[in-house]
């Protein structure tokens, strides 16, 4: 699952016409876009696929001028649909162009933020899993950690980890929150979940590990707290595995390797811990869980973790518009039936990048009237297939140099 595609990149062009794409959405409101041509003069955007194109262009930014790259996705066309890429289990990771290729999608960016790096706890290595919920073809993978226990920027007032960028059943895009709606029941009674498939759980909770999860350590799980992700790990642990419904093993320490499909392994801390004590083996348990959306009425098909920027078409009060840097964003438009998958260019000439509030002007601007922001700096990549290739090809410059291996994004796929 980790091939990767050759990265292609297409040649940078400084002061080029505003595509038709642009003139399509209108003028943007904020962040201006350099060398506007009238509509006569406006070159398309290139066809990715029937329903999907692919643009570049200049915008006028606060600290320079930058560079985008955007994959325009119309969900009206029957052969086009957007789902997740991701490695297929929650803690691993790959590069956009390798979760591409092996998934064949003809384009995509990089999505939601992760746990890249683990520097607060010896001996406790990174798990790579994402922050927010992930659902993959109507399947939910994992929930959100507690607010305190993620990684990014800090969040708009008002927005949670538990925010996602969604397309439902209905093939209609839209922002959406997906809070965890889980149990465990026992002879003893029903203790409530506190997470699924997550890198960190709340204080005093259980935590349910499927097949999903991977073969990353769980003891990460037990680190930290609500509020301070640096916080020690927890003393007081424990660790049950229920197969079949019922318990075929119990340990003090969270463990590590692949769960067998079938099995879920629950991890509890603090006083969640001492509910699993009273657990034996062979006794009966039934773990349910599945994530329920706040908004949504349709079942939900695919949805990636971020943050909300843009609602209704405005900006959400107090964005960040001092702070610049490489981004990733996407914007939904025309009552959910248009998608924009937006990444910023990481070559030095253009690295000042954008605020989180240009990032929401410049949708805006698109013609999106809802904006989420995805994982930026060197996880930027937006990846899209040439006209009769076979495999994509990374279009922006990651601003390492080369693609970072991240956990999920956003594919296009055709089947044209």
């Amino acid at each position: 699952m980790t091939r990767s595609a050759s990265p292609g990149r297409t040649r940078l062009r400084a002061g080029r016409p505003v595509l038709a794409l642009l003139l399509a959405f209108g003028t943007l409101t904020g962040a201006a876009l350099v060398g506007a041509a009238p509509a006569a003069a406006a070159r398309g955007a290139a066809e990715v696929a029937p329903g999907v194109t692919y643009d570049e262009f200049d915008v006028e930014a606060a600290k320079g001028t930058t560079h985008v790259h955007v994959l325009a996705v119309d969900l009206g066309e029957p052969r086009v649909r957007l789902g997740l890429l991701y490695p297929g289990t929650v803690a691993a990771r790959a590069t956009v162009s390798g979760l591409a290729g092996a998934q064949r999608a003809v384009g995509g960016v990089n999505g939601d933020f992760f746990h890249l790096t683990e520097s607060s706890h010896p001996g406790v290595a990174a798990t790579g899993a994402s922050v927010g919920p992930a659902v993959a073809e109507g399947k939910a993978l994992k929930a959100a950690v507690p607010k305190g226990q993620r990684f990014g920027p800090k969040l708009p007032s008002g927005t949670s980890t538990e925010d996602v960028f969604a397309v439902g059943t209905d093939r209609r895009a839209r922002l959406d929150r997906l809070a965890l709606d889980g149990s465990l029941s026992t002879p003893q009674g029903t203790v409530p979940l506190g997470g699924l498939n997550q890198y960190a759980l709340p204080v005093g909770s259980v935590g349910a590990f499927t097949s999903v999860w991977g073969a990353a350590a769980r003891k990460r799980a037990t680190c930290g707290t609500d509020t301070d992700r640096a916080a020690p790990c927890s003393t007081e642990t424990y660790e049950v595995t229920v197969r079949d419904g019922r318990v075929v093993s119990t340990s003090e320490a969270p463990g590590s390797g692949p769960i067998e499909p079938g099995t879920t392994v629950l991890v509890g801390r603090e006083a969640g811990a001492e509910r699993l004590r009273e657990l034996a083996t062979g006794q009966a348990v039934e773990v349910t869980h599945r994530l329920v959306a706040s908004g949504s009425q349709d079942p939900l098909d695919f949805a990636v973790g971020g943050y909300p920027v843009l609602s209704g078409g405005s900006p959400l009060p107090g964005l960040d518009a001092t702070t610049s840097a490489v981004r990733t964003a996407v914007g939904v438009a025309d009552g959910g039936r248009r998608v924009l998958l937006l990444a910023v260019d990481g070559a030095a000439a253009y690295r000042s990048g954008l605020t989180i509030a240009e990032v929401a002007k410049t949708l805006s601007g698109l013609g999106a009237s809802d904006g989420f922001n995805l994982d930026g700096g060197g996880s930027s990549t937006l990846v899209a297939r040439n006209a009769g290739a076979d495999q994509v090809t990374v279009r922006n410059h990651p601003s390492g140099g080369t693609e970072r291996a991240v956990p999920n994004g956003i594919g296009v796929f055709s089947t044209a």
